[in-house]
This record gives structure tokens, sequence and C-alpha cells, in this order.
């Protein structure tokens, strides 16, 4: 990392989606949480269009628009609260941390960098070996990780 500041940040960051990596495995209803909910409450459309203010069949369009991924987060939110809910969204990562996250991309980015440097000098006929190549691949990815250049994302 760069500075301590940003390696501080990635860290706390990783603290705060840790809740979230037991959520991956979740299955999301076909008809979405908010008609999974209604129905589960055995709560009409009717009432809970009372506690939103708002109209049966408006109710019946917030449930289609989850399902679709149209949705609002703050309508989520006033549904969350007509239920008695919290609404609570994040993302979970892929990799097992966010630092692992950057060390892929650093790795590939390197990969990239090496070989083109190492294609050039084979045309030359300075071909280097496949050791070298490795830990050519191995500093560069370690300097990337450590400077954090604006291109790692491109």
């Amino acid at each position: 990392m760069k500075n301590n500041k940003q390696y501080l940040l990635l860290q706390q960051t990783d603290k705060k989606i840790t809740p979230f990596k037991a959520m991956s495995i979740a299955i999301v209803p076909s008809k979405g949480w908010v008609n999974a909910f209604r129905i589960a409450l055995k709560m009409s459309l009717r009432q809970l269009g009372n506690r939103l203010s708002i109209s049966p069949q408006s109710v019946k369009e917030i449930e289609e628009r989850e399902a679709n991924g149209t949705i609002t987060l703050n309508r989520l939110r006033e549904v969350a609260n007509a239920l008695d809910m919290q609404f609570v969204y994040g993302f979970v990562s892929k990799h097992d941390s966010l630092e692992s996250m950057i060390e892929k991309r650093a790795k590939q980015l390197a990969i990239e960098i090496v070989m083109r440097t190492n294609n050039t000098m084979t045309l030359e006929d300075q071909q280097n070996s496949k050791e070298r190549i490795e830990q050519a691949i191995a500093q560069k990815t370690s300097e990337i990780k450590r400077e954090m250049p604006k291109y790692l994302w491109d």
C-alpha cells in the first residue's frame, strides 16, 4: 500500500463488509423479498398499501419492480419501515478480502507489463528465463500493490 492511511481505510472497509459474506449464499425469492415477506405475514396488498399510503395496485408494482431489479433503494427502505423491518444493503467481495482483490489485479497488470517487455526482448534475441520472468512478475506485482497507481483499475 502506498501509505498507512490507505491501508487502514482498506482494512476498515474490509471489516465493514465482513458481515455480508454470509449473506452471499442467500437465495433471493423469485418474486422478491417484499412479496415473500408480505405473503409470509399474511398481509394483503391493500393492507401493505395502507401502511405505505398507496393503492394495492401500487404495492403490486413495487413487488414487480423489485423482482425486475428496477426498484430504488429509497422505496425498499420505505417498504421495510412499513413492514416494521430494517432495510440493509451492501456489497460482497468475490475475493477473500479487498487486499486479495488488489493482489489479483496487480498480478494481472504485472503479467501484462512483464510479458510485453519480454516479447520485445525476445524479438531482440535477449530472451529471459522462465524463473527470471516469474521473479519480475512477483516484483512488479509487489510494486503495483504498494503504489496503487491510478491505472490499477483501467
